[in-house]
């Protein structure tokens, strides 16, 4: 059977150009024309309307912006191109997009494509990936099924981490099965695989190591050549690991802290704490000081904080219609492709890629499955892949066998199974093309009939009843991922899909309700988010500063629920209720969700305040949390202080500190509580920090400088004392 044979293909005499046009030697003259128009097709669907979605997450942005500016910036990750903090993660996600502005200016194509490059890489990688065992048509369908995933199409549109963390995955998956195939070549391919390890811990720190235990498991079982040797190969994959994710935490670790930025995040101005605390195992067991609604020992977001955990979870009305539409495909062909090559000699390629994509898989679910800390619905574009190659994989090896009855019953019930999540799915939004929901039922049912008898009679007949099962378990994706790709998306939360398909609503014009706590405005602009157009909320306007009575809207009232203090359905948040303390009158910016997770307005009077004399300033303004600074970084173009970091919980800088900045004359503007503006007077504080933190410096600052509201923002100069 060619599907799983162990022979690895001679390679072609054909020049590299040749190989690139014409594919393998061996392959049907269609095969690469079908390749190269899967990932055009690919890519022209994640650059439509990419503009969108404007800056995306304005933290990320604005850290992009200064990274454009400032080579020191670009290498620590910094919020600012004067080096006051930095974001959260390691930079290795920056980078790229740093680059693009730097060569081509700000803007938003100008961080976005990059993003979706690296999503037509990850398609390409997959197709390498799953075509070295497997037919051309498995590579095909797993391409095609991860570019139709609804929450692969939202974040390689994005400019959160997460697009380079799912590539360097897949590529790390290919290297370690090409180590797999030849013992001569092993050792290479498992350096390769540990340089991906290692930059992959860049981009989103331990998360980049969770399928490494199922990966390191299958070669030291699976591959050729004797134990001692294979352990040796692992061990050297692990170093290249250890120093292409290492060298950058060594500089950091050892670099002075007092002419570096702190570490954003971090208590204790450590990467380290920040990786194996808040990014670590605050994560897993729900302990993250430092975090959105406090943390700390034994207060953190366990217990279901963000959302019910346990074995359903990537199939609920939360993360379901990001992920899960071919997932219980995936787990049956997982099962299939085990039981089809059990008898197989140890060292059997096809079983051991079954066993290297599958282990990522369940690995990574049970993770994400049970893990108490924070969790969004878009971090589950890291099983994106890997259902992807399951699917194209077992499909395959069960259209090789579907004379069998055994093949042809199983390849009917995944089909059935498909369709029926699909009508599920499709079901949770009734309103949203309620005409496809029975259509994929009935052409799933007919299909799955069909592959019953049709594939063993005719093969013409078979691969038009295959088709039609393809197209019935990819239309939901499909139609959510056109969904997608059609709206903007901004802010630090974000979900694929029609409103409601995973909480939430749309506002006006395309706009997005609650997306990263605010609203896009029509067009789905960048710099907008965290209000209504017009500066209201359905229901009326906001009080001044932001705060409503007991955190709720006017009304009590939130699109489709209530604030906390009664149950609601504000998107991005499980259940549409924001961790404690999250309320109205605690968070940042606009006077909550909108200012911690989403940026500001910024109004052209503010905007040329702050530009006034701005070269004679290390920082043109201050204020608290990353997001609010954000949207007057990207706006001016000059460096603004983030207070605390993402949510204003980092103790950096101390009230000291910041009075020095002050007396030295390097910060002109603090920009206080008001329309768009951050904390101000009496602001509470959304996360632990330390002491001198931003309750503190907002504390000073309003009572000893002039308060003025120039374009519905509060300011203070600082260079003026009352």
């Amino acid at each position: 059977m060619t599907t799983l044979s162990t022979a690895v293909p001679a390679a072609p005499r054909d020049g590299r150009l040749a190989r690139l046009w014409r594919g393998r030697a061996e392959d049907a003259p269609w095969v690469r024309p079908a390749l190269l128009g899967l990932l055009v097709a690919t890519g022209l669907l994640y650059l439509w309307n990419l503009s969108a979605s404007g800056y995306a997450n304005s933290f990320y942005s604005a850290a992009v912006q200064a990274g454009g500016e400032s080579w020191k910036a670009f290498f620590f990750g910094s919020l600012d191109a004067a080096n006051a903090i930095t974001v959260d993660k390691p930079p290795a996600a920056l980078w790229p997009m740093a680059l693009s502005v730097r060569l081509f200016g700000l803007g938003s194509w100008q961080i976005l494509v990059p993003e979706v490059l690296m999503g037509v890489g990850t398609v390409a990688v997959l197709y390498a990936a799953v075509r070295r065992r497997f037919a051309a048509g498995a590579g095909l369908i797993a391409g095609a099924v991860l570019a139709l995933t609804p929450v692969a199409a939202l974040m390689f549109r994005f400019n959160n981490p997460d697009a380079l963390l799912a590539l360097l995955m897949t590529v790390a998956v290919y290297c370690v099965l090409r180590a797999l195939e030849r013992e001569r070549d092993a050792a290479k391919w498992l350096v390769w695989a540990g340089v991906a390890f290692g930059l992959a811990f860049l981009a989103k720190t331990l998360q980049a190591f969770l399928i490494l235990p199922p990966l390191a498991l299958v070669y030291l079982v699976c591959a050729p050549g004797g134990f001692g040797r294979r352990l040796g190969r692992l061990a050297l994959g692990g170093l290249a690991m250890l120093v292409s994710a290492g060298w950058w935490v060594a500089l950091v670790e050892l670099w002075p802290a007092s002419s570096r930025p702190y570490v954003g995040g971090s208590q204790n101005n450590s990467f380290l704490e920040l990786t194996f605390g808040y990014n670590g195992l605050g994560r897993i067991n729900g302990d993250e000081t430092g975090s959105v609604g406090g943390g700390g020992p034994g207060g953190g977001m366990g217990g279901g904080r963000w959302g019910e955990t346990g074995i359903v979870r990537m199939f609920n009305d939360s993360v379901g219609g990001q992920i899960s539409w071919l997932l219980p495909a995936a787990l049956i062909l997982l099962v299939v492709g085990l039981v089809v090559t059990w008898r197989a000699p140890r060292t059997d390629t096809a079983r051991s890629a079954f066993l290297v994509w599958g282990g990522a898989l369940l690995m990574t679910l049970a993770v994400f499955s049970f893990m108490a800390g924070i969790f969004h619905e878009y971090y589950t574009v890291a099983l994106a892949p890997y259902v992807a190659a399951l699917v194209g994989m077992g499909a395959a090896v069960l259209w090789e066998e579907r004379t069998r009855w055994l093949a042809s019953a199983a390849l009917a019930v995944t089909v059935a199974v498909t369709a029926w999540w699909a009508w599920t799915l499709l079901g949770r939004t009734p309103d949203w093309l309620p005409w496809l929901r029975w259509t994929v039922l009935v052409a799933g049912a007919v299909a799955a009939l069909g592959l019953l008898f049709a594939g063993r009679v005719d093969r013409r007949l078979g691969l038009a009843v295959a088709g039609l099962g393809l197209a019935a378990g990819l239309a939901g994706p499909f139609a959510y991922t056109l969904e997608t790709v059609n709206a903007g998306h901004q802010g630090s939360i974000v979900t694929a899909g029609p409103a409601g398909g995973a909480m939430g609503g749309r506002g006006p014009g395309g706009g997005r309700l609650f997306e990263g706590g605010g609203m896009t405005p029509p067009g789905g602009q960048g710099g907008q988010g965290g209000q209504m157009p017009g500066g209201q909320m359905p229901g009326g306007q906001m009080p001044p500063g932001g705060q409503t009575p007991g955190g709720q809207m006017p009304g009590g009232q939130m699109p489709g629920g209530q604030m906390p203090g009664g149950q609601g359905q504000g998107r991005g948040f499980p259940g549409g209720t924001p961790p404690q303390g999250m309320t109205r009158g605690e968070g940042r910016g606009g006077g909550g969700m909108g200012g911690l997770l989403n940026g500001a307005s910024v109004g052209t009077e503010a905007k040329a305040a702050l530009l006034a004399d701005a070269d004679a300033y290390t920082w043109v303004a201050a204020t608290v949390g990353a997001q609010n600074a954000a949207s007057y970084q990207l706006a001016t173009e000059k460096p603004v202080m983030a207070i605390g970091g993402f949510n204003g919980s980092d103790p950096s800088p101390t009230l000291d500190a910041f009075k020095r900045y002050v007396t030295e004359g390097k910060i002109h503007y603090f920009i206080g509580g008001g329309e768009g503006g951050a904390g101000g007077e009496g602001a509470g504080r959304m996360g632990g920090g330390g002491p001198g933190g931003d309750s503190e410096i907002s504390t000073w600052v309003s009572e000893t400088f002039e308060k003025v509201t120039i374009g519905g923002a509060t300011l203070y100069d600082l260079t003026e004392k009352k």
